[in-house]
């Protein structure tokens, strides 16, 4: 820890430049455009190389399960030259996609749009820039008013990015069961396409189990089935079913920017019950489109006596274990408890994610975050987390909030509005610990 100003100090610094980061970069390139608005500096670190968002789930025929309109700037600023509508400009497909008649579009081509984005900001992250730790700096009086992020770069250099504020996009981490690995054999949906570009063109598996009942296990399930024609795809959940997703507008208003005031000031109790209220707006739900292929696809196997995609509802995974030749599971058939045997040459974990707990970023900091009765980081309305008093700097949260801010806290809907609320926020303390 340091009293004296070593380094030039930015008035943020970024962990992350994931969708999140990005949109808070583009506000920020929109608040200098007014000439009477003072600078604010920012420097972002990501690890990767270079922008990339589940670059593994990128299926050539995945869609978005939200609409383009919200993309990273809209709801935030409807003129924004950061649009998706203006990267359609700029690609030369505003008319073909609006003939397309459609309000979601190409996963692919969504995460073509966030690279756009992010390459016009290349001039504020640092790319691969792992960031080891976070130091406090501490004034005279022993208050800590700006940060160290110490990171690391690809050839072990050490650098430190001094800033008044953080921001701190941790993501999300994949989530696999207790019990459960990853391997050579055993993969989480996160890395699929990196899994079976390993593999080479030329690799013919005779069979996969997709463990899941969520729409990357649907969407899972679905690519290997069409891919691989020569292999079985075993789908285990412990549903009877794919259920599928409430996209209906009165449940959609649970994503509204209205909603995570309503959610932010209600009871604890309140707030469990509107989470489990509407999780079928978002987890372990399918579009019903694909439910509707899927079930197709299984039926037609029984006309035609193939049965490639078979279903194993109401089981679960009671045992994996991985050998040099395929993989060996042992499912619990729930209604009647008996233990089934099941072989697959592969195995796709589709069992969601968790949000990384930012605390184990903060090093020495952490001990100065309030916490809820539960033990959860406490955060303001600006997503700024609560510290005691000797921590002056404002450290703020993309992610890890769905405790106080609601089910959108992890997801693009609310994106362009959090973003310039937390910046509204900075800005309105930056002179004063400027």
């Amino acid at each position: 820890m340091t009293t004296s100003p070593e380094y030039p100090v930015h008035d943020l610094a970024g962990i992350g430049f994931g969708p999140s980061n990005v949109a808070l970069a583009i506000a920020l390139e929109e608040w200098r455009e007014d000439p009477g608005r003072p600078d604010l500096s920012a420097v972002f670190h990501e690890r990767q190389e270079g922008f990339g968002w589940h670059r593994g789930m990128l299926l050539d025929d995945a869609t978005m399960q939200v609409s383009f309109l919200k993309d990273l700037v809209t709801t935030r600023n409807p003129a924004s030259g950061f649009s998706f509508l203006s990267y359609l400009h700029h690609a030369g497909r505003l008319h073909d996609f609006i003939n397309h008649k459609t309000l979601f579009p190409l996963r692919s081509e969504f995460h073509d749009y966030l690279a756009w984005c992010a390459g016009r900001l290349s001039d504020r992250v640092r790319y691969g820039s792992e960031v080891t730790g976070v130091e406090p700096v501490r004034d005279a009086a022993g208050r800590v008013w700006a940060v160290d992020v110490v990171a690391r770069e690809a050839g072990g250099a050490e650098h430190r990015t001094r800033a008044r504020n953080l921001v701190v996009a941790p993501g999300l981490e994949p989530r696999m069961p207790e019990g459960a690995a990853m391997g050579e054999r055993v993969w989480h949906n996160e890395y699929l396409l990196h899994e079976l570009e390993r593999l080479g063109a030329g690799a013919a598996p005779a069979s996969f189990a997709v463990v899941g009942a969520g729409q990357s296990a649907a969407e899972a399930a679905d690519h290997l089935y069409r891919r691989f024609p020569g292999a079985q795809v075993h789908a285990v959940f412990s549903r009877y079913g794919y259920s599928p997703s409430d996209d209906s507008p009165f449940a959609n208003r649970i994503f509204d920017p209205e909603a995570v005031d309503a959610f932010y000031t209600s009871p604890e109790p309140v707030k469990d019950d509107i989470l489990g209220y509407h999780r079928n707006t978002n987890y372990s739900v399918v579009d019903p489109d694909l439910i509707d292929s899927l079930y197709r696809a299984a039926y037609q196997d029984r006309v035609l006596g193939t049965e490639r995609l078979v279903l194993h509802n109401l089981s679960r995974v009671a045992a994996v274990e991985e050998g040099p030749d395929g993989v060996a599971l042992t499912l619990d058939h729930l209604p009647t408890g008996k233990q089934v045997p099941l072989r697959a040459d592969y195995v796709v974990y589709a069992t969601g994610y968790r949000p990384v707990d930012p605390r184990g970023l903060l090093g020495p900091l952490a001990a100065h975050v309030v916490q809820d009765e539960r033990g959860r980081p406490a955060v303001g309305r600006d997503y700024r987390l609560a510290t005691d008093d000797e921590v002056t700097c404002g450290i703020y949260l993309q992610g890890g909030t769905e405790h106080t801010h609601g089910i959108s806290s992890t997801l693009l809907s609310n994106i362009a509005v959090r973003t310039g609320e937390i910046l509204d926020s900075l800005s309105a303390r930056t002179p004063a610990t400027a």
